[in-house]
């Protein structure tokens, strides 16, 4: 496992899945719908657990503030830091290795026990699997 370093927080907005697993798709959907993707804003899909579910996150950067507040759209902040990370090459053909991938990422000894598993969209077919690691 590779780390990569995020510099700054940043800050995100964000439509909340309904299911987990089952509303992912549809979380994205509606996040794009409003959020357009285009190159240089980044995509991510966060994760983690809460009040014994998976609570999921379709999230786009936000570019400035304004957009935020027009918006009218969840707001909250990935933090800055090292991220332990794995890469996953047309991810939509290799579903499945996406858990796989956080399983073997969250076994890692030094994971932020309050961060997000981070899927940050490269491109329309790679993604990036991260967890924070704690400071």
């Amino acid at each position: 496992m590779e780390t990569i370093p995020i510099e700054k927080d940043l800050p995100l907005i964000c439509v909340s899945a309904t299911a987990f697993p089952t509303g992912v798709m549809d979380a994205h959907n509606k996040l794009q719908s409003i959020v357009p993707f285009v190159a240089g804003r980044k995509y991510f899909g966060l994760s983690r657990p809460e009040n014994g579910a998976i609570m999921y996150k379709a999230a786009a950067e936000v570019l400035n503030e304004k957009e935020a507040a027009l918006l009218n759209l969840e707001q909250i902040v990935l933090k800055r830091g090292n991220y332990v990370y794995a890469d996953i090459p047309d991810f939509m053909q290799y579903l499945p290795l996406i858990a796989e991938t956080f399983a073997k990422l969250l076994a890692h000894p030094n994971i932020d026990p309050q961060g997000y598993c981070v899927e940050w969209y490269l491109n329309a077919k790679d993604v990036k699997c991260m967890v924070r690691l704690q400071d």
